[in-house]
């Protein structure tokens, strides 16, 4: 790892880390992910719970509305993007869905890396209601936690597929 010099590339490379790997908590959201078939993925060993397929989409949402809010968009995701039925459960489709989830991290890491320090502490578009903690800062630390969270749900899931 390179030294970071900014906020915002520290907290880039810890997206990096949560999602690609190198995490000092140990195996990264791509690296659970690693040899998962669409047949697994879809699966769902525990009734009440999503699927990894629907925690893959999930993640790959927030990714997307945070880069968004990130880029000046007052943005909430509707119900059936924040958790998106699998319709295609097939080999094809779950390819897809880890490319498009990799894109979406990638495109949101590049706008958290040019995003200014300065703006850390500004409030998230549509949030301005919120609580005033509800900052940039914030929604970027979170949502590091928000994919440690559902990497280690993923895990869990893996072990039982």
């Amino acid at each position: 790892m390179s030294e970071a010099t900014t906020e915002t590339a520290r907290i880039a490379d810890q997206l990096r880390r949560a999602f690609e790997g190198e995490a000092w908590h140990g195996d990264s959201l791509f690296q659970i992910l690693d040899g998962i078939s669409a047949e697994q993925a879809v699966s769902r060993p525990i009734k009440s719970a999503h699927s990894i397929w629907e925690l893959v989409l999930h993640i790959s949402t927030w990714d997307n509305v945070c880069r968004r809010r990130l880029l000046g968009e007052a943005l909430e995701p509707p119900a059936e993007e924040n958790f998106p039925v699998v319709a295609d459960s097939s080999k094809a489709a779950w390819r897809h869905a880890l490319e498009h989830a990799k894109h979406q991290h990638i495109e949101l890491v590049k706008v958290v890396e040019a995003f200014p320090d300065s703006r850390l502490g500004d409030k998230v578009p549509g949030k301005e209601d919120e609580p005033a903690y509800h900052t940039f800062y914030y929604m970027l630390h979170g949502l590091v936690q928000h994919e440690l969270y559902h990497a280690g749900q993923i895990s869990m899931l893996k072990k039982l597929v």
